[in-house]
């Protein structure tokens, strides 16, 4: 297993010419296990390995957790950065899930790691069954294509070197070689749909089919092979449709206007990005944009306390306040 992770490295370019590394570690047995699996490598790929720990603070017992995370980072001689939710400044206003929450903070958390260790990369330690499951919460949530292609191995600073590997073979490598983790218990409370898809939707799909994981992982493939192509066609028709002047991207909305709503869509996505604002993506918030670009005239609309779009002799651009 720990051979076809390394195969798994290699093929997706993860680790190639980077220096430093932060593993996200929250002690539990994923992120355990890619602890343990990096560590195996740092030599040979001459890496820095740097083990951070977020404590949510939403358990009685979470301090003894950091202990006992800095204690198997010291056993591998790998350092240890580790932080409290309640000291992190960021916005901790949120209309989502606590998961969700939590999600923003260690991801808050992660990035500022990384920046002060100059790092190349995060990893994390999501594998099939996470996939699986996130597939399938996006696909009852109305996902896009986009969407639906989930966690991919290289994102951004992001890495995930798991990807393929099952959660059952990584319990059966820890308890193998008698590495103790922690568990989570809110891992099997019902209260939240991943928990409810693990216990209930992924079983029965493996009952209807043993199949079910591997051709998962080709479905996914397809998936994301289409979601790639579609990126490449929407930069280049972007190109077609935008102007860069003084570090500003303009639309013009007459060319714009006669695209496919499909690709307009992911336009407005790419539009967002590059320009570096902050929004969350949904059918509501892009529907929003596009009623406003529809209208006549000349116009300013603000969607974020930091950013809005100023719409003028139809050429639409985007204002940072």
């Amino acid at each position: 297993m720990i051979e076809s992770i390394h195969n798994f490295i290699e093929k997706h370019l993860l680790i190639e010419n980077y220096n430093t590394i932060i593993v996200g570690f929250s002690g539990g047995p994923d992120s355990l296990f890619l602890l343990h699996c990096l560590a195996q490598m740092r030599a040979a790929k001459n890496l820095t390995l740097i083990a951070a720990h977020l404590d949510h603070e939403w358990r009685e017992n979470s301090h003894d957790e950091a202990v006992f995370c800095h204690t198997i980072a010291e056993s591998l001689e790998i350092p240890f950065v580790a932080a409290r939710m309640s000291e992190l400044y960021f916005d901790k206003k949120s209309s989502g899930s606590q998961e969700e929450l939590g999600r923003r903070a260690r991801r808050f958390f992660l990035e500022s790691v990384l920046a002060e260790h100059n790092a190349d990369a995060i990893a994390l330690a999501h594998h099939l069954n996470d996939q699986e499951e996130t597939f399938l919460i996006r696909l009852i949530r109305g996902a896009t294509i986009a969407g639906l292609a989930s966690m991919k191995p290289h994102d951004g600073r992001y890495i995930r070197p798991l990807l393929e590997i099952q959660k059952k073979d990584i319990i059966a490598y820890l308890e193998k070689n008698g590495i103790d983790y922690i568990t989570d218990p809110t891992n099997t409370s019902e209260s939240y749909l991943r928990s409810r898809i693990r216990t209930h939707v992924i079983p029965a799909l493996r009952y209807c089919d043993d199949r079910f994981d591997a051709n998962f992982q080709k479905t996914l493939q397809h998936i994301q092979e289409a979601d790639s192509f579609l990126d490449i066609v929407t930069e280049d028709v972007f190109t077609q449709t935008a102007t860069l002047q003084e570090n500003i991207w303009y639309l013009s909305l007459a060319t714009f206007l006669m695209l496919h709503p499909f690709l307009q869509q992911r336009i407005l996505i790419h539009w967002l990005i590059i320009s570096k604002v902050s929004f969350v993506p949904s059918q509501r918030f892009l529907n929003e944009i596009m009623r406003f670009l529809q209208q006549p005239g000349s116009k300013e609309h603000t969607i974020h306390t930091t950013w809005s779009i100023i719409k003028k002799k139809n050429i639409a651009h985007i204002k940072h306040i």
